[in-house]
């Protein structure tokens, strides 16, 4: 009589539970790996979508009550010793960290416990993000221990290993495995306009031109720009309308930059909107105006929705968005070079189709979940 092979448990851990480009990373891989080879359990701090999400799915939950993004001494050392004893009581064989403060104190814990393999993936460094040069230098120290610490470190773009591939003693512990993931369930154009409308309570015009962005309202993600770039462009384009989906705590400043403008009825931060890709079809036009980017897992989801792309030559994301042929790239932090895209794709109905072919043609391609499986699941298993 055979006797069945022991299941490898897999426990992800994240610091935070929003819905965010590492927390879907997450979700999708503990929702798609094998059962039947992989027992799973996801342990995360806060009390974000994420959780529901993953109990919807079956994915047995473990709450870090302490784990939080901010840096505070005290909470930090009791998520500390809070993962050390999960990790001691579930005994997984794998422990696959996401996020700088998981990853960082996920991966001392995870070695105090005896966990066989520690996978962490890099979503991004903190250390590129608008920091003194003294902060920067602690969080690359803490970066580099975390890689040391981890049996190896995921890379989701080649910018992302570049970025620390000469420090001492890590290039053999890093391989870029770049994000993918399915195609959503879009609503139709006409039910993703119509529910939008109701969001907004504004009457649209029949030859209404929506640009949008889905993401969180951080600094990161130079969203003042492109508010400042439609607030611009508003004039000579009266039928353009900008709605960004997502929420964070940006958004009073963000709110206090639209009424500045008087464009309250023009621009709308609509807050977390659930399932928000789904909603892509209802859209014109994507805009990333990030600052630093890992990817861009979002830009994967415009792509499938057939949208023509402007976003920041930064990061992951020219590993995407090929300058001219599946969008336009601008430099960062730079409204005129925003409003020059913007329009140029506003005024060319034959760029704006042929950039967003080449885009989903590139996604399906280069960037399934499928293959993100494919290259992932060997490192839970190879000895």
């Amino acid at each position: 009589m055979d006797i069945p092979s022991k299941k490898t448990k897999v426990m992800f851990v994240i610091t935070k539970s929003n819905f965010g480009g590492a927390q879907k990373y997450v979700y999708d891989l503990a929702t798609n790996i094998p059962k039947d080879q992989f027992d799973v359990v996801v342990a995360l701090g806060g009390t974000g979508i994420l959780i529901q999400k993953l109990k919807e799915q079956n994915i047995r939950i473990l709450p870090i009550l302490a784990l939080t993004r901010d840096v505070n001494i005290a909470s930090d050392v009791r998520a500390f010793f809070e993962l050390w004893s999960i990790f001691h009581k579930e005994r997984p064989d794998v422990v696959h960290l996401n996020s700088a403060k998981a990853g960082g104190m996920g991966a001392l814990a995870a070695c105090f416990a005896n966990v066989p393999k520690i996978i962490f993936t890099a979503h991004g460094w903190a250390f590129n993000e608008e920091r003194s040069t003294l902060q920067r230098l602690v969080i690359k120290f803490f970066s580099w221990i975390t890689i040391l610490l981890s049996h190896k470190t995921i890379a989701v773009s080649n910018a992302t290993k570049d970025d620390v591939c000469r420090w001492p003693f890590v290039k053999n512990k890093i391989v870029v495995i770049k994000n993918g993931t399915t195609k959503p369930d879009f609503f139709t154009r006409d039910e993703a306009r119509a529910k939008f409308l109701a969001l907004t309570n504004t009457p649209l015009p029949p030859d209404t031109l929506l640009a949008c962005t889905i993401a969180e309202l951080h600094k990161n993600k130079g969203l003042q720009y492109s508010i400042e770039a439609i607030a611009k462009l508003v004039s000579s384009n009266p039928s353009l309308f900008y709605f960004i989906l997502g929420d964070g705590e940006e958004q009073e400043r963000l709110n206090t930059l639209i009424k500045s403008y008087g464009l309250e009825n023009r621009i709308f931060l609509l807050g977390f909107v659930e399932d928000a890709s789904r909603y892509l079809t209802a859209f014109d036009i994507f805009v990333l105006p990030s600052i630093t980017e890992s990817l861009g897992l979002v830009l994967l989801e415009a792509g499938f929705a057939g949208l023509p792309v402007v976003a920041s030559q930064v990061g992951g994301i020219p590993e995407i968005i090929e300058n001219g042929q599946s969008g336009i790239l601008v430099p960062a932090r730079n409204t005129d070079a925003l409003v020059r895209a913007i329009q140029s794709i506003i005024s060319d109905t034959e760029m704006r189709v042929s950039l967003s072919f080449a885009l989903s043609q590139k996604i399906a391609l280069y960037f399934s979940l499928s293959r993100e499986l494919a290259e992932t699941l060997p490192l839970y298993t190879k000895k």
